[in-house]
């Protein structure tokens, strides 16, 4: 019962007005056998008042996400249901994105609408889209994209500890994570600003002081990694940074140390959790993933850069500096007087 009438108003705002089902839309829904069942029968329901065609998929929940899942999927009869959608939505709990099955459908379809919204609950969906003001919410992440996109060097740094210094590349753009999903896009849930700096720049401290994901979670004690060239050369901490470092090892892949993204969180709804695709849009956090690097990021390298999976870690009350002008102290907005307003408006 719990949130009831919001889930409700929370699906509408998805179906229509993020992903914007029209009559006769094939929607299809992706989830797994550990998937919240409200969510993924609301979302349905609001499709087809919306008039659209909803198709739910449950399969068996895998042991791994992305390419680790592949085994354990039914490739050819998944990839083959999803290319024939106008609409994707993923609520998985283990990720299907970056797998096989996501690859070739994103390959092979030039309209679908993709957005990747797993793990998700009643209380995180109404909160992070019930209750927000999505028009809003893109006006200021567009912008923040803007003046992030101009910098040729950036700095980032957290009380935690991170210290991470890198150069913009200039064929790898902003991906914005609005709302505003248009045909032939994929998206995740919005509150997110990713990219893909020149990965052998980055150099420096990256220390996840609020989740990692997989293997972890939420973390009890900080992960240091120390950064040569994009690439994570050493891991320390406790008990949790050996079992990160015990994670990566298993796939005796090269590519799992390399870094593959950062982001920017800014969902005023959103809180950690746990749950990845909520944690990554915490407001004034900022994420980094590893392994697995999707060809919307690389966009000069056809293919993307593949690995056998991928994991996004936390690093929160991010500062952050644009050729020497800080944008953000400690996950709050500075020296961008609309972007301040904004930010006031929205939390």
């Amino acid at each position: 019962m719990a949130y009831d009438f919001e889930l409700g108003k929370s699906g509408r705002t998805l179906v229509r007005d993020i992903l914007e089902v029209e009559e006769g839309d094939n929607v299809v829904i992706t989830a797994d056998t550990n998937s919240n069942e409200d969510v993924v029968k609301a979302t349905a329901s609001e499709v087809f008042t919306a008039g659209g065609k909803p198709m739910v998929i449950w399969n068996a929940t895998p042991e791994g996400v992305g390419k680790a899942a592949d085994d354990m999927l039914p490739l050819k009869t998944l990839a083959g249901a999803l290319k024939e959608a106008d609409v994707w939505i993923e609520f998985n709990e283990q990720w299907l994105l970056y797998s096989t099955v996501y690859d070739k459908v994103i390959e092979a379809s030039d309209d679908i609408r993709y957005i990747c919204l797993v793990e998700m609950t009643p209380d995180m969906m109404v909160r992070t889209i019930g209750r927000v003001d999505m028009p809003k919410l893109a006006i200021f992440l567009k912008k923040v994209a803007i003046v992030t996109g101009e910098a040729k060097k950036i700095r980032v740094t957290t009380p935690a500890g991170t210290d991470l210094e890198f150069e913009n590349h200039p064929e790898r753009h902003m991906i914005v994570h609005s709302g505003d999903i248009m045909r032939g896009k994929a998206s995740m849930l919005p509150g997110q600003i990713s990219w893909s700096p020149k990965f052998e720049s980055i150099n420096g401290k990256l220390v996840f002081d609020g989740s990692l994901v997989p293997p972890i979670g939420l973390l009890d004690n900080p992960i240091e990694l120390t950064i040569e060239k994009g690439k994570a050369v050493k891991i320390e901490g406790g008990r949790e940074a050996q079992e990160f470092k015990n994670w990566l090892e298993k796939f005796d892949d090269e590519n799992m140390y390399r870094l593959a993204h950062i982001s920017y969180g800014f969902n005023p709804g959103a809180k950690l959790t746990g749950k990845i695709v909520e944690d990554e849009r915490i407001w004034g956090g900022t994420e980094w993933g590893l392994g697995n690097v999707g060809s919307k990021l690389v966009p000069e390298q056809e293919g993307g850069i593949p690995a056998s999976s991928h994991c996004d870690g936390i690093c929160s009350s991010s500062s952050v500096w644009l050729d020497g002008k800080q944008l953000l102290d400690e996950g709050k907005i500075v020296n961008f007087p609309e972007l301040e307003k904004l930010e006031k408006e929205l939390r």
